[in-house]
């Protein structure tokens, strides 16, 4: 780090124009001599007042561009660049440092320049929802004022949700909607996004870390956002030792990684250019509303279930059957099939029998019916699930159908099917359901088949 200190506030000095353009040219040189690693670079006028603050992953070349013929002609600039007496910087270890440090400088300094910054609620903050079981991590122009812990402001969306993505594959905390309560065991089933199988997310949508040690991650990333690092480095450590002198090893070897992690922070991604997967997380609460505006419903529906026939190879046909409460998974509700009176393949008549077994035996116990029955198919198959309601004079649930080709929604009596957005937090919950009772029912097949190859 520089050892030029932050000057406080002072009256402006009186300077002739051959004065100032000395003290620019003089300026314009020294920063030919900065590093060209990543930093904040400080802009000052002639009584040593920091006019400007910006961030660089180059410190010379950027600092460099404001001396530079363009800079009297770009816009943001212009009104200001000739104030420009002197210059200092601020080295740091990563850009993402290099963002942070350059957010609480503009915020402590309040630099003329940058005023605009301080004081514009259309800036994005970096909020942490600390009222929440497994806090989220997310970036917002419209933070919240209570229970949340916000950083900020920054000067670019953009830099910051490179950040976000760099800092949380050595955090590993989540950036998703959902409203996880650690207490209800159900999301236990529940199928995260991709960021878990990738390793930069703990995924407690599953519950796979307890609140404690997730909360424990999050106290971490906010000791590195309020630039301890180094402390936060040394807490690190002597855990790391305390861990494997009780001989947990595998303790032991989760935080030497993560350690290594931090200590190379500058070499996981740049901040404009940084990739991270697409990925698209299932909202139930979002999704079960949404199909209650889609499917004309009267109230939100709660209960789903989904059917799937699954065939190997010409060989004897079986159906799984999946329940969903709430948008969640409910594995005790899981039914398998057997078809017994299906001859060969036969996808709708497989349906047909699989729906009148489920539904007789829920009429026969007085059971509630699901609020939704969804059939994996088109049309066809959704005809095949009403003709069994039909034949056993049973009042039906909603029941529709999803075609995975183009994942397109078919309804009773309508001529066209739903097509929504791939986005869709309905949709995705449709193929969420689908694609479980898919998974079940090919299990189940694989299981049957393992076992007819046993010898007797």
């Amino acid at each position: 780090m520089d050892d030029a200190t932050l000057p406080t506030p002072s009256d402006e000095g009186h300077t002739s124009d051959e004065e100032s353009s000395f003290s620019y040219r003089r300026a314009a040189a020294k920063v030919r001599e900065f590093p060209q690693g990543p930093g904040v670079y400080l802009m000052k006028d002639v009584s040593q007042r920091v006019i400007y603050v910006g961030k660089a992953k180059n410190l010379r070349n950027r600092a460099s561009s404001y001396f530079q013929k363009g800079a009297e002609d770009e816009r943001r600039t212009s009104h200001w660049i000739k104030e420009i007496a002197d210059v200092d910087f601020i080295e740091c270890e990563s850009e993402v440092d290099a963002l942070l440090v350059e957010s609480r400088l503009i915020k402590d300094v309040q630099p003329k320049h940058n005023k605009i910054l301080k004081d514009d609620k259309t800036f994005p903050y970096l909020q942490i929802t600390t009222g929440e079981d497994f806090p989220r991590v997310e970036v917002t122009r419209q933070p919240l004022t209570n229970g949340v812990k916000l950083y900020g402001p920054f000067t670019s969306a953009g830099s910051l949700r490179g950040a976000v993505q760099v800092l949380q594959r050595v955090f590993k905390f989540r950036t998703c909607g959902l409203d996880i309560d650690e207490g209800d065991q159900r999301w236990r089933w529940f199928r995260p996004c991709l960021l878990a199988s990738i390793d930069q997310c703990t995924a407690p949508c599953n519950l796979r870390i307890s609140k404690e040690e997730y909360r424990r991650d999050i106290r971490r990333l906010q000791m590195f956002l309020e630039g301890n690092k180094k402390q936060l480095l040394e807490q690190m450590r002597e855990e790391m030792q305390v861990a494997a002198k009780s001989l947990r090893f595998e303790a032991a070897a989760k935080l030497r990684d993560e350690i290594h992690m931090l200590e190379t922070l500058d070499q996981r991604g740049e901040l404009d250019t940084h990739a991270q997967p697409e990925v698209f997380y299932i909202d139930p609460k979002k999704g079960l509303s949404g199909l209650r505006k889609v499917l004309k419903l009267k109230e939100t529906p709660r209960t789903i279930e989904g059917v799937d026939i699954a065939h190997l190879g010409g060989e004897a046909m079986v159906a799984s059957l999946v329940t969903f409460i709430d948008g969640l998974p409910f594995r005790p509700g899981y039914r398998h099939y057997k078809i017994k009176s299906v001859p060969g393949i036969d996808d709708f008549r497989s349906i047909h029998e699989v729906v009148s077994r489920r539904y007789q035996r829920l009429h026969d116990e007085s059971s509630p019916f699901p609020d939704i029955l969804l059939i994996d198919g088109g049309k066809g198959q959704l005809n095949a699930g009403l003709a069994a309601f039909e034949s056993l004079e049973i009042t039906p649930p909603t029941v529709i159908s999803l075609a995975k080709r183009e994942e397109e929604i078919y309804l009773p009596g309508a001529a066209e099917p739903i097509r929504l957005s791939r986005n869709s937090y309905a949709l995705r919950l449709l193929q969420y359901v689908r694609d479980e009772a898919h998974r079940f029912a090919q299990h189940y097949h694989h299981m049957l088949r393992r076992k007819s190859s046993l010898p007797e």
